[in-house]
Parts: structure tokens; sequence; C-alpha cells
């Protein structure tokens, strides 16, 4: 078992407590596997708030990934494109769940 912590955005941190974001989209993945992650919310919170655990790795181009997960993904396709521009292989952490 393998637990990383991740720095995401309150704005985010927010939509993932209330379940409207299931996928945490990085541009490199770990390359271990993963099973937990602790989430720390940046400023001006600045603390580790939850810790939850990994349903699965997502890895396909950024054009399929947004296919995949848009429904869930908390955040806009413009803003989805342009944190993966000019990159051929996008990541995402699958189904965060709440421990």
């Amino acid at each position: 078992m393998s637990t990383i912590l991740l720095s995401i955005k309150p704005e985010y941190v927010r939509k993932i407590f209330e379940g409207s974001k299931k996928y945490e989209f990085r541009r490199s993945v770990a390359k271990r596997k993963v099973d937990r992650i602790l989430i720390y919310s940046t400023a001006p919170e600045m603390k580790v708030v939850a810790m939850v655990e990994v349903l699965g790795i997502l890895k396909d181009s950024p054009k399929k990934l947004w296919e995949k997960t848009h429904a869930h993904a908390g955040i806009s396709r413009p803003k989805f494109m342009d944190y993966y521009a000019n990159r051929s292989v996008a990541g995402s952490v699958k189904g965060l769940s709440q421990k």
C-alpha cells in the first residue's frame, strides 16, 4: 500500500467533497501504485483536509481523457485543455472516494 500527498486548490477540494469532482488531473502520474492520497488544500487553507482512496489511474491523450471524464471532471473543458496544452499524454486519478 502506498500513500502520496497532493496539493489541490480549495475550489477543487470543495468539489471533491461535494462529489461533483471524481477525477484529479495531473500532468504526470506516480510511477508506483498509489492506494491513497492525502489532500493538502493550498492557500488560504494550507492544511491536509482529507484522505481519499484511489480507485484507479487513467492515462490517455488529453482529448480522449476528457471524453472519459468530463461528466465528473469538476473543471471546465477550456481549463482542462489549457492544463494539458502541448502534452500528448494526460493522467488522472480515477474515482476519488473519501475515507
